[in-house]
């Protein structure tokens, strides 16, 4: 295929985009009879083969086994990625300067300081590094370059907790079980049930 002038080229963006959104929503269409309406709709020539009742009714269905189809391989993910997790931590609370509270969560002191510590209820001013255990990178204010506040009781329970054992001037690193992270949930580019690895330093607290 080539492509000579913008229309074209358009018209394969639109259809790549339309193609790529289809594939990561899990949808297992016809295609040629999607091209097919497609083209009939475009050209205002829709046969309309169904009525407004049933698209929504067989729309409906088919969301239904995709949402299905979505949780049981999330639950899958997730089961396999809370094992790796467990095995991780329970060989990690051995290493030196590691540290591990009654939820679970584990800490290591990078940096220490003497001094205030915030509450559930404060809103603290942080830089942090959040990594999964692959080593992978899924949000980093330090790569961004600009530290962020946030309300210590509207954030995950790991930090809620840990964020509690430090005082403005320390950096901490984190190791947080899925289940004071996002549980069986997958968000963003986090896996459903991932151990996730912090470093955090609190740089206020307002």
């Amino acid at each position: 295929m080539k492509l000579t002038n913008d229309k074209e080229k358009v018209s394969y963006i639109i259809g790549e985009d339309i193609g790529a959104s289809l594939l990561r929503e899990g949808y297992d269409l016809d295609v040629e009879i999607m091209l097919s309406a497609i083209r009939a709709a475009a050209e205002n020539k829709s046969e309309n083969l169904l009525s407004e009742q049933e698209k929504n009714e067989v729309m409906m269905r088919w969301q239904q086994e995709v949402q299905a189809k979505k949780q049981a391989q999330m639950a899958e993910q997730a089961k396999g990625a809370k094992k790796e997790g467990a095995a991780f931590l329970a060989q990690n609370r051995n290493n030196p300067g590691v540290f591990e509270t009654p939820s679970g969560l584990q800490y290591q002191v990078i940096k220490g300081a003497e001094g205030r510590k915030p509450k559930a209820t404060d809103t603290v001013h942080v830089h942090y590094h959040g990594t999964l255990l692959n080593g992978s990178v899924f949000d980093s204010s330090v790569q961004r370059g600009e530290p962020i506040s946030f309300p210590l009781n509207q954030v995950i329970a790991g930090w809620t907790e840990g964020l509690q054992l430090m005082s403005i001037g320390s950096k901490y690193k984190f190791f947080i079980p899925s289940e004071l992270a996002y549980g069986d949930q997958a968000v963003g580019t986090i896996p459903a049930g991932s151990t996730l690895v912090f470093e955090v330093e609190l740089l206020d607290i307002k």
